[in-house]
């Protein structure tokens, strides 16, 4: 005998009433009133300042990029003239800032770094010296020291028929400092050469790693690397026909002709954020060292390896975790500190823009261009460190 058995619909949940006592509700009206304070500030700030504006008779936008600048800049990474436009002197200050930023921040990695471990040296007479110099240059203030800087190089420095000549085709006068730089059809093949070889030392070194972890052999890598930084730029040089020349600086009148020169404003701003950089960044490697216990040390030691080995086999890869967050912070501070280059005369982006919005009365739009270059800068060094650290960090099994 067959029975059917019937199933009871289920019962509709209770709707919702809406009460203050509900958490979610005080959440949702709290936030709705949050959003509509930020929306009215917003939309006071923007219709007060568009009304003064008016009342001026100031027009807005950024259709003043389009017009002739004007006014010189005298340093320059691409072509650039009075007859340009705003737009174009804008990309030349741009292009200053990212120089010195790109210059500081690799010149500022090699001597903090070098610096930090100094600090914890063995030789006594090393290690003070490394402190006096972290403790004097961290607690000086950077427009102080960038004074500094240019009033030594501008104010001791001889002028060019006296200039000093530390090394040949080296000179060091109140110009700057010129050197002697590379011409020819070769230089061309040689930096295709040299990031060719930096790309493929990157992919042999992942895949070194992938065949260490696999098999346990190690690979000569940075012997490898080393070989193709020297052998593919000298390729480059034997295809291209081997024309390439060394072009000295000499003295032609009251000035240099030939070779490349550095000027006062750009070496002083350079050496300024490079010296007080370093000093930070010193003190993340040193924590960073510090951060990995003895018994690496010790364990590493047991096996016969040298100092210098153990910290570079050894001890920097694992105090690398600890450096690299702090280093993100210290490479943004660079970065920005250089908008301090309009103290004594380097024509950076915040130096171009102050040149422009006095002519055009653009001061909003300005100021706004500014935000926006040093907001895409610092965000850039952000996602690489971030991608490096992130690459770096250990991964749970």
């Amino acid at each position: 005998m067959n029975q059917t058995s019937s199933r009871q619909p289920a019962a509709a949940p209770p709707r919702r009433r809406l009460s203050w006592n509900d958490p979610g509700v005080r959440s949702l009206i709290y936030q709705a009133i949050a959003l509509a304070t930020v929306g009215f500030v917003a939309w006071y700030l923007v219709s007060n300042t568009l009304h003064n504006l008016s009342a001026r008779n100031i027009s807005t936008g950024f259709g003043f990029l389009e017009r002739e600048a004007g006014f010189a800049i005298g340093e320059t990474a691409i072509a650039y003239s009075p007859a340009d436009t705003y737009g174009r002197a804008v990309i030349v200050g741009l292009l200053n800032t990212l120089r010195v930023a790109i210059v500081g921040i690799i010149l500022a990695t090699i001597l903090g770094t070098l610096i930090g471990i100094a600090r914890l040296s063995k030789n006594w007479l090393v290690g003070k010296l490394s402190s006096i110099y972290i403790e004097v240059v961290r607690n000086v203030p950077l427009l102080l020291q960038l004074f500094f800087w240019y009033a030594l190089i501008t104010e001791n420095a001889a002028g060019p028929r006296d200039a000093a000549n530390p090394l040949p085709g080296v000179f060091i006068s109140n110009r700057g400092l010129t050197v002697p730089t590379l011409e020819g059809g070769a230089l061309q093949w040689m930096l295709w050469g040299l990031g060719l070889a930096l790309l493929a030392a990157i992919l042999l070194g992942h895949w070194a790693r992938k065949r260490q972890e696999a098999t346990g052999r190690l690979f000569p890598v940075g012997r490898v690397s080393l070989g193709l930084f020297v052998l593919l730029p000298l390729l480059g040089w034997l295809v291209s026909g081997a024309s390439l020349t060394l072009q000295m600086p000499e003295l032609r009148g009251f000035n240099f002709a030939g070779g490349m020169t550095l000027s006062p404003e750009f070496s002083a701003l350079l050496a300024g954020l490079v010296i007080y950089t370093s000093a930070f960044v010193a003190e993340v490697v040193r924590s960073g060292i510090q951060s990995v216990s003895n018994g690496q040390w010790e364990a590493a030691g047991s096996l016969g390896l040298r100092r210098n080995l153990v910290l570079r086999l050894v001890i920097l890869p694992q105090a690398l975790r600890v450096i690299i967050p702090p280093m993100t912070s210290q490479y943004l501070n660079l970065t920005k500190n250089s908008s301090l280059a309009v103290a004594i005369g380097y024509p950076d982006i915040v130096s171009v823009i102050n040149t422009t919005l006095n002519q055009t009365g653009q001061a909003i739009e300005g100021v706004l261009i500014i935000m926006a270059a040093y907001l895409t800068v610092s965000l850039s060094i952000s996602l690489f460190m971030n991608w490096y650290n992130k690459r770096i960090a250990l991964v749970e099994r």
